[in-house]
C-alpha cells in the first residue's frame, strides 16, 4: 500500500530549503582564466542545483581548498603553475593521499606541450583533457555537466554499496538483533532507497511502538533518518512532527494538509497490521519504477520487524521452557527454585571472565539451569535419603545425567543444555561419569558448570550439615584443580572469588527462602 499526498492539494507549513550546490574547485594560475570560467559559468544549474565556484591560484592553495571542502564534484586544474607539473602533482595529491576517488578532475592547460594529451591520459588519473584554445564557453558547460553528472552516479553507486553493505552485514544475525543492529539494518535500507531513486535529500523509517511490534501504545521511535532528519536538537521538533503526522496517515488514512506535497509516506505492514512507516520527501518526480522499488524495500523492513519481533517471542518462550523444567528438577529435588538462578549467574560470571562473548557466557547460563534436569527420574527415596547411598544407590544417582542427556536430545535448541547435563560430573582427570571423557574431552560448557555448582553446593546450607565458610569452599574448589576441575577454570573462579565479584551469590545462598536444598548435591 503506497499513500501519497495528492500533489493539487493546497500545503501549508514546512517550506524544504532549497538543495546545497555543486562545488566546482578552478586551479588556475591566470586570474583572467579564472574569472572568465565564472562568467560562462553563471547561471548554471544540474538537477536542480546551482553551482558554487571555489578558486585557487596555485597548486599548493588548492591543496587547502580540497581540505576545507571535503564535498567539492569536480575540479578544473591547469598543469603549468608555481612549477612545470604542479597540477599533475595535485592530481596524484588528489587521488593518492586524499584517496579521493569521487571527485572528477579535468586537466585545462594552455602549453599543451608541457602535458601531452595521450601521456597525461595514460599515467594520470584524469576525467578529461582540455586545451583552453578550444575550450569555448559551450564545451566549457558540456564538461562540467558531464563531470557532475558523473560525479552524481558515483555518489549513487557509492551509496547503494554502503547501504548494501549494511543490510548484508546485519542479514545473517536478523533473527539474532539487538535493537542497536536492527537501527543498522533500517539505515541500510534507507540509504539504498535514497541512492536508488535519487532523492537526495531527506528521509526516515519510523517504527510505532518502541518494541517494534504493535501499535498499541503512543510511543513512537525513529530507527534511521538522513538529510533533515538525522538526529539532532535542530531537527528534533521537525522530526517529531513528521512521526505524528506519519501515524495519522498509516493510522486512519487521512492526508494531513501539514505534509509537503512531494512527500511520500510507505506503511510497513504485514498482512493487517501496521508496524511502522517510511517516510521520503524528494525534490525530483518520483517515476512508477521508483515508487515500486521503494514499495518492495518498506516490504523487505517490514519482514525484517515481523521476523525480529517473532523470534524474540519465540527466544522469550524458549527462556520460559528451561525455567520450567529447572524448576521440575529442582522441585523434584528439594521443593526449591533459587539454587538454579545462583548457578546461572555464577556460570555467567565464570564464562566471561575466561574470555567468552556476552552471547556465548549468555547461552553457557542459561544452559546450567539444566544441569540436573535428569533427577526429574531418580527415585524420591535416593535423592531425598539423609545418609549414605551405598554403591548401588550411587550407581542409580548417576544415571541422572543420562536421563537428562535423553530428555534434552529431543530438542536441538537445547544441544548445549544436553551436554552439560550429560557432562558436569565429568573430571578433569578422567574419574567422572557418565563416559569417564579426559581433559579437553569435557566440552568447555560443562567444565565450567561443574565449578559453579560445586562451589554453590558448598556454600549452601544441607539438610544433614550447615553450609561451609566460603574460603573453606574456595579452598575444596582450589584444591581440586587438575582433578575434579579443569585447572583454567579454576584460576579464573578464584580470581573472581579473590576479588569480591562472586559476594552477592554467595550471600544469596544463605536466603531464608532457600532452607532446604537438594539433600545429596555435592555428595553425588
Amino acid at each position: 500500500m503506497k499513500i501519497i499526498p495528492h500533489p493539487q492539494r493546497e500545503t501549508t507549513g514546512y517550506q524544504p530549503p532549497r538543495l546545497d550546490p555543486w562545488k566546482l574547485l578552478v586551479v588556475d594560475d591566470e586570474p583572467d582564466v579564472r574569472r572568465l570560467t565564472a562568467l560562462s559559468l553563471r547561471g548554471f544549474e544540474f538537477a536542480n542545483r546551482p553551482l558554487t565556484i571555489i578558486e585557487a591560484d596555485s597548486a599548493q592553495a588548492a591543496r587547502a581548498k580540497l581540505l576545507e571542502h571535503r564535498d567539492i564534484a569536480v575540479a578544473l586544474i591547469d598543469v603549468v603553475m608555481e612549477t612545470d607539473d604542479a597540477g599533475l602533482r595535485l592530481v596524484d595529491y588528489i587521488r593518492g593521499k586524499l584517496g579521493n576517488r569521487m571527485i572528477r578532475l579535468i586537466i585545462r592547460t594552455g602549453q599543451p606541450g608541457a602535458a601531452p594529451e595521450r601521456y597525461v591520459i595514460d599515467n594520470f588519473d584524469i576525467d578529461d583533457y582540455k586545451d583552453k584554445t578550444e575550450l569555448t564557453a559551450q564545451k566549457l558547460y558540456t564538461a562540467v555537466r558531464s563531470g557532475l553528472k558523473r560525479f552524481r552516479d558515483l555518489q549513487t553507486i557509492e551509496l547503494n554499496r554502503l547501504g548494501l553493505t549494511r543490510i548484508l552485514d546485519v542479514t545473517p544475525e536478523l533473527y539474532n538483533l539487538h535493537r542497536d543492529r536492527l537501527e543498522d539494518y533500517f539505515r541500510g535500507v534507507l540509504m539504498q532507497i535514497i541512492g536508488i531513486c535519487n532523492l537526495e535529500h531527506s528521509g526516515i523509517i519510523s517504527t510505532i511502538d518502541g518494541l517494534v511490534s504493535t501499535m498499541e501504545g503512543d510511543d513512537i521511535r525513529i530507527r534511521a533518518g538522513t538529510g533533515d532528519f538525522r538526529t539532532g536538537a535542530e531537527s528534533e521538533f521537525r522530526r517529531q512532527q513528521i512521526t505524528e503526522l506519519c501515524t495519522r496517515v498509516v493510522g486512519g488514512h487521512e492526508l494531513p494538509k501539514e505534509l509537503r506535497q512531494d512527500a511520500m509516506v510507505v506503511p510497513l505492514q504485514i498482512k493487517d497490521e501496521i508496524l511502522g512507516f517510511v517516510y521520503l520527501e524528494s525534490r525530483v518526480e518520483l517515476t512508477a519504477d521508483d515508487r515500486e522499488l521503494i514499495q518492495v524495500m518498506a516490504n523487505q523492513c517490514a519482514a525484517a520487524l515481523d521476523n525480529f519481533r517473532l523470534h524474540h517471542s519465540l527466544e522469550g518462550s524458549y527462556d520460559e521452557a528451561i525455567d520450567m523444567l529447572g524448576h521440575v528438577a529442582e522441585f523434584k529435588d528439594s521443593a526449591t527454585g533459587r539454587h538454579i538462578q545462583r548457578i546461572q549467574e555464577y556460570t555467567r560470571r565464570l564464562a566471561l571472565a575466561m574470555g567468552c562473548t556476552d552471547s556465548e557466557a549468555e547461552l553457557y547460563a542459561k544452559a546450567s539451569r539444566l544441569h540436573d534436569v535428569g533427577k526429574a527420574g531418580i527415585p524420591d527415596t535416593l535423592l531425598r535419603k539423609p545418609g549414605p547411598l551405598t554403591s548401588e544407590e550411587f550407581a542409580a544417582m548417576q544415571r541422572h545425567t543420562r536421563i537428562g542427556d535423553a530428555v534434552l536430545s529431543r530438542s536441538v535448541s537445547l544441544g548445549v543444555a544436553r551436554v552439560v547435563a550429560r557432562s558436569h560430573h565429568e573430571h578433569w582427570d578422567g574419574s567422572g561419569y557418565p563416559n569417564g571423557l579426559l581433559g579437553v574431552e569435557i566440552p568447555f560448557a560443562a567444565r565450567v558448570v561443574a565449578v559453579a555448582d560445586v562451589f554453590d553446593a558448598l556454600v549452601s546450607r544441607r539438610p544433614y550439615r550447615d553450609a561451609w565458610e566460603p574460603e573453606k569452599a574456595a579452598a575444596e574448589i582450589a584444591a581440586g584443580s587438575g582433578g575434579h576441575f579443569d585447572p583454567h577454570v579454576v584460576k579464573a573462579f578464584m580470581q573472581l572469588y579473590h576479588s569480591g565479584a562472586l559476594n552477592d551469590l554467595i550471600a544469596m545462598s544463605n536466603d531464608m527462602q532457600d532452607n532446604v536444598r537438594e539433600a545429596l548435591k555435592w555428595r553425588d
